[in-house]
């Protein structure tokens, strides 16, 4: 199990657009792995490549109760509906905002194998899914707030102790 750094708000490779992966040879593979076993110690839902220093496109997700869901050069090919949520990113720990994001989204991607796949996700997955393709095209979910000051920093209960970990929605 390897966990790897994560990048935070104003790293430059953040806000590259991530370039596309040509081979999934064996370096790929093991940084997939890599990135899960990052995404699953930070309590993520999800991980792109540009947060652990990889201008590279690829994320994971994990949905909680569900399958890790692997994605080499994602793009969403069709999105609906809109709704307001609450958004946070393990590349900008302690704050949080209120956006818009689709209610539904289809992508199309390669899986591990380097076979096409074409997912919809509805819900938190398709919150994930615009999230983690969002990183690999430059983008945070900062840039999507109306209004820079509607950032909330996150407030732990007085009786909070050291330990409690903050879950991330990302």
């Amino acid at each position: 199990m390897t966990v790897l750094n994560l990048c935070y708000r104003y790293d430059p490779v953040l806000r590259k657009k991530a370039k596309k992966i040509k081979e999934i040879d064996p370096s790929i593979l093991r940084l997939v792995e890599d990135m899960i076993d990052t995404m699953k110690a930070a309590s993520g839902v999800g991980l792109a490549a540009p947060q652990i220093g990889k201008s590279l496109r690829i994320a994971v997700i994990q949905i909680p109760d569900e399958e890790v869901i692997v994605l080499i050069n994602p793009e969403i090919v069709k999105r609906g509906g809109e709704r307001c949520i609450t958004e946070a990113c393990l590349s900008v720990p302690g704050y949080y905002g209120e956006i818009t994001r689709s209610v539904w989204v289809k992508v199309k991607a390669l899986d591990k194998e380097g076979k096409e796949i074409r997912l919809k996700g509805e819900g938190l997955l398709a919150q994930a899914l615009e999230h983690e393709i969002d990183h690999l095209n430059g983008i945070l979910y900062l840039d999507h707030l109306p209004n820079p000051e509607m950032l909330q920093k996150v407030t732990l209960p007085d009786n909070a102790g050291e330990n409690n970990p903050i879950v991330s929605s990302n």
